[in-house]
């Protein structure tokens, strides 16, 4: 990622940092207001994750809890989390990467479908432009690779909801705007 030099005249910097429109950034969301209802979606998202990571039937052979996480490094949502546009943008970016992820892995004992996935289909339609395309997760018995990859990047995604949840909490709280 190439490193970007921004230089600002005094002028600007003075434009920027009096004006409450260039100031000010207001969370705005594609579909209206952070309503207290996607404050509640986030939670009980997260809430499924935490629940999911302590699925011994999903981590057949595998102990979850001493394994390290993976993250997505694709986007920045905590270090662009301030209450602005960039920060809902990365938020539904993350959770259109981890949908696209879940729902391909196989769940034949359907774990992940009626929890997380109904969880994140739910906080994207309600909050954001909509639910990612619908995959189908295999049927079959997963690999322990796959296994081990879900719960390294299940950890991930509980870390990163933390950070998700946090933000939503304080832009719904109407701090930002004060």
């Amino acid at each position: 990622m190439p490193l970007v030099k921004l230089y600002f005249t005094p002028a600007l910097l003075l434009l920027m940092l009096t004006c409450p429109q260039v100031s000010q950034s207001v969370p705005v969301m594609r579909k209206g207001p952070l309503t207290e209802s996607c404050v509640v979606y986030a939670q009980m998202l997260l809430q499924n994750i935490t629940e999911t990571l302590t699925q011994n039937k999903l981590f057949s052979g595998i102990d979850c809890t001493n394994q390290r996480l993976e993250l997505n490094l694709k986007t920045n949502t905590p270090s662009v989390c301030a209450p602005k546009e960039s920060c809902l943008t990365n938020i539904e970016e993350d959770l259109r990467h981890y949908y696209k992820f879940l729902a391909a892995q196989p769940d034949p004992d359907s774990l992940l479908g009626p929890t997380v996935l109904f969880r994140l289909r739910e906080i994207m339609k309600n909050c954001f432009t909509g639910p990612a395309s619908e995959e189908a997760a295999a049927e079959r018995e997963s690999t322990y690779e796959e296994r081990l990859s879900l719960c390294k990047v299940l950890k991930g995604f509980q870390v990163r909801s933390i950070t998700i949840n946090r933000a939503m909490s304080y832009m719904n709280s109407g701090e930002h705007t004060k």
